[in-house]
C-alpha cells in the first residue's frame, strides 16, 4: 500500500543506508576476500535500487505525474483524508506491523558480518585455502597428458603455466585448445572469487582488443607472422632437371615442396616422401595427371581454416597471459606453501592435513584452543612449535628424577638444567645430602645415598688426625708423634 512518492522516498533512504554501510565496511580496513564480497553485494543492491528509482522518475506510464497533480491540486485536503482512510482500512484488514527500514539494515549488517553466511556465498576448495592459493592440479593433469608436451613436475608447471609462447605452434592442436579453455575457465572463476570488485568482463574486452592489434601486426608472442606471399599461396616453381630421384627432392623439406606443388596446381598434402614422389612424377611431362591436381580453392579454404583456428588459440593465450598477471601473488604463495609441505616429515603429515588457512584466518581468536594432536609445546605466539623443531631439541625424550619426586623433564637441556634448580636442591636437602657436582646426573635416591656414604668414608680417611699427624721433638732432637711424646712425658723419660 505504497504510493509512488513513498516508494521514491523509500528508495532514496535505502540508497543512503547502503552508501553508509559501504563506507563503514571500507573504514573497517578488513583486507580480506569476505569484506570485498560484502562490498560487492551492497554495490549490487545500490545499483538495483538506483535502477528502480530511475524508472520511477522517468514515469513512462504517467502515474507519478497524476499523483503529484492530485496532491498539489485544489482538493489536496480531500486527497489527504481519502489516502489516510485507505491506509487505515488497509492496516485494519491485514493487521500487520511494518518493520522500519533501519531494523532491516541492522539485520542485514549482522548477516553480512557472519563468516557462515559469507562462506555460503563464496566457496573455496581445501587446496585454495580461502583464496590464498591456486589449485591447478586438474589443469596440470590435462597439460601433461597432451601429446608432444614436455613432462615436468607440479611446481615447475605452477611457475611456467603461462609460458605457452615456448611451445611450438605445430603442437598446439585441438587437445591443447581444450586444455587452454579449461585453464582459463578456472582462472576466470578464481579471479571472480578472490577479486569480486574487479571488472573481469571489461578486462576481457580490453584483452581481446589488444590481441586483435597485435595479431594483425604479427607481433603476438609465440605466433610470428609468416610471409603470405607467392611462396605460401601461389607457390614458387622448382627446376626438376637438377634432381635425379625423389629422395633428392625430399632433402628440400616440406615447405619448399609444398611451394613447388602449389605452383603446379597439384595436391600439396601428405608426408615428405609423398610430396617428393608426387612432384618428381611430373618431371619431363607436359600434361599432368588429373588425379594429382588439387581441387579449386581447396588449398585457400584450408589455409583460411588453419589461420582461423590459430587465431582462436592465440586469443585464448592472450587471456591466459593477463589472468596469470592478476593471480601472480597467489601463484608465488602457492609455490611457497607446496615447498613447505614437501619439507615436512612423515610425522608432520598428520598436522599438514589440517587446512593451512585455518591458522592464518583473521577470525581466529586468542581464546581459541590451537589444534595440537601431538601435545607439542607452545611457542611465543601461543601455537604449537613445528614437529621438526620438537625432535631437534630432543623434546620427545622424557627423563624421570626420583629425587625431585618422580618429576618428568622433557629434553636433555631441561634435564641438565634441573640439577641446579630449586626442586632438585630441595630433594637433596631432604635426604641430608649436599647438592654438589659429585651428584650430577644422579636421579635415584638409593644411588645418591650410596654415593654419599662412599664420599664420607673417603673424606674420613683423608681427614687430618692430630695424634697421628702432629709431630714433637724431644730433648735429644728425636722427632716423634704427639701420642708418643705424651707417653714418654708421662713416664718421665724425656
Amino acid at each position: 500500500m505504497e504510493t509512488i512518492l513513498e516508494l521514491q522516498r523509500r528508495y532514496h533512504e535505502e540508497r543512503d543506508r547502503l552508501i553508509k554501510m559501504m563506507v563503514d565496511e571500507t573504514l573497517n580496513k578488513k583486507d580480506n576476500i569476505y569484506a570485498e564480497h560484502r562490498l560487492k553485494l551492497l554495490l549490487n543492491q545500490h545499483q538495483e535500487c538506483t535502477t528502480r528509482l530511475r524508472e520511477l522518475y522517468e514515469d513512462k506510464d504517467g502515474e507519478r505525474k497524476t499523483e503529484v497533480a492530485a496532491l498539489s491540486g485544489p482538493n489536496e485536503f480531500n486527497e489527504f483524508y481519502s489516502r489516510l482512510k485507505a491506509i487505515k482500512e488497509f492496516h485494519k484488514k491485514h493487521n500487520e506491523v511494518s518493520v522500519p527500514l533501519s531494523v532491516e539494515f541492522e539485520q542485514l549488517s549482522k548477516a553480512y558480518n557472519t563468516t557462515e553466511a559469507m562462506s555460503l556465498l563464496v566457496e573455496f576448495s581445501d587446496e585454495e585455502g580461502n583464496g590464498k592459493y591456486l589449485d591447478l592440479h586438474e589443469c596440470f593433469e590435462k597439460y601433461i597428458n597432451i601429446r608432444g608436451i614436455e613432462k615436468l613436475d607440479y611446481i615447475s608447471y605452477l611457475m611456467t603455466f603461462d609460458h605457452v609462447f615456448d611451445i611450438p605452434k605445430e603442437r598446439k592442436n585441438s587437445e591443447y585448445k581444450k586444455y587452454l579453455e579449461f585453464l582459463i575457465a578456472y582462472l576466470y572463476t578464481y579471479i571472480q572469487r578472490v577479486k569480486p570488485l574487479f571488472d573481469i568482463d571489461g578486462e576481457i574486452v580490453d584483452i581481446d582488443k589488444d590481441f586483435a592489434d597485435q595479431w594483425s601486426k604479427g607481433t603476438f608472442p609465440g605466433w610470428p607472422k609468416e610471409a603470405e606471399s607467392a611462396l605460401t599461396n601461389i607457390g614458387a616453381h622448382l627446376d626438376l632437371s637438377a634432381f635425379s630421384s625423389w629422395e633428392e627432392l625430399a632433402s628440400l623439406g616440406l615447405d619448399r615442396l609444398k611451394s613447388a606443388l602449389l605452383a603446379l596446381g597439384l595436391k600439396c598434402g601428405g608426408t615428405l616422401e609423398e610430396r617428393a614422389q608426387r612432384l618428381f612424377s611430373t618431371k619431363g611431362k607436359k600434361q599432368l595427371d588429373p588425379s594429382l591436381l588439387a581441387k579449386k580453392n581447396s588449398s585457400v579454404k584450408s589455409n583460411a581454416r588453419v589461420l582461423q583456428r590459430q587465431e582462436e588459440v592465440a586469443a585464448l593465450e592472450a587471456r591466459l597471459y593477463r589472468f596469470a598477471e592478476l593471480v601472480n601473488e597467489q601463484r608465488i604463495a602457492t609455490k611457497e606453501n607446496i615447498q613447505r609441505k614437501q619439507a615436512r616429515t612423515y610425522g608432520e603429515g598428520d598436522e599438514s592435513d589440517v587446512d593451512v588457512s585455518d591458522s592464518d584466518t583473521e577470525e581466529d581468536d586468542a581464546d581459541e584452543v590451537p589444534y595440537n594432536p601431538k601435545n607439542l609445546p607452545l611457542g611465543w605466539d601461543g601455537k604449537p612449535i613445528p614437529y621438526w623443531l620438537y625432535k631437534l631439541h630432543g623434546l620427545n625424550i622424557s627423563y624421570n628424577c626420583e629425587i625431585c619426586g618422580n618429576y618428568t623433564y622433557k629434553g636433555p637441556k631441561a634435564f641438565q638444567r634441573h640439577f641446579a634448580e630449586w626442586r632438585h636442591a630441595h630433594g637433596m636437602r631432604c635426604l641430608g645430602i649436599p647438592n654438589t657436582a659429585h651428584f650430577a646426573n644422579v636421579t635415584q635416591i638409593e644411588d645418591a645415598i650410596t654415593l654419599w656414604e662412599k664420599i664420607k668414608s673417603q673424606k674420613h680417611g683423608e681427614r687430618w688426625v692430630a695424634e697421628q699427624e702432629e709431630e714433637f721433638e724431644d730433648s735429644l732432637g728425636n722427632v716423634v708423634t704427639k701420642k708418643t711424646y705424651e707417653d714418654l712425658k708421662r713416664q718421665g723419660l724425656l
